[in-house]
């Protein structure tokens, strides 16, 4: 085990466990942040994304060791209101169906939109690309992210 001070959503949060821990499971587990989900734990689905120094990571195969002087930034942190253009867009274009995946598609997103607020269909659908929805919903998933673009 060893202690870990981490950066998470703005806030200065210690954890003491073994280095090779994923930190989705710090981040579930043991600061009880459960809005990033855990999907294959393989990191091919997407769901577990987070934001590590702004760059969207699938947490599932992150070890806590490697962030410990990174800034990481999980759904619950996106906004304080759930406010974000890409959460509103998510909402105005009804994109959830079981949801499951949606912190996921979210953080994906945002992450895409603050490196290039003005993304063509393609440049979406490769930043996408990986994010699985069991639903299907990526007609919606890519019309969202055009209308947050909009709002940027």
């Amino acid at each position: 085990m060893a202690q870990y001070n981490l950066s998470i959503n703005g806030k200065s949060m210690n954890v003491d466990v073994d280095p090779n821990t994923p930190l989705l499971w710090v981040l579930r587990d043991h600061l009880d942040l459960v809005g990033t989900k855990f999907g294959c734990g393989i990191a091919q689905c997407g769901a577990c994304t987070v934001h590590i120094d702004g760059e969207a990571v699938r947490s599932c195969s992150y070890p806590v060791s490697v962030i410990e002087d990174k800034k990481v930034v999980t759904i619950e942190g996106l906004s304080e209101k759930g406010d974000h253009p890409v959460q509103k867009a998510w909402l105005e274009h009804d994109v959830p169906q079981c949801g499951y995946c949606q912190s996921g598609q979210i953080m994906t997103a945002a992450s895409l939109l603050a490196e290039n607020p003005n993304p063509t269909d393609e440049e979406i659908s490769y930043a996408m690309n990986g994010n699985i929805c069991r639903c299907g919903t990526y007609t919606r998933i890519k019309a969202a992210v055009k209308t947050a673009s909009k709002s940027l």
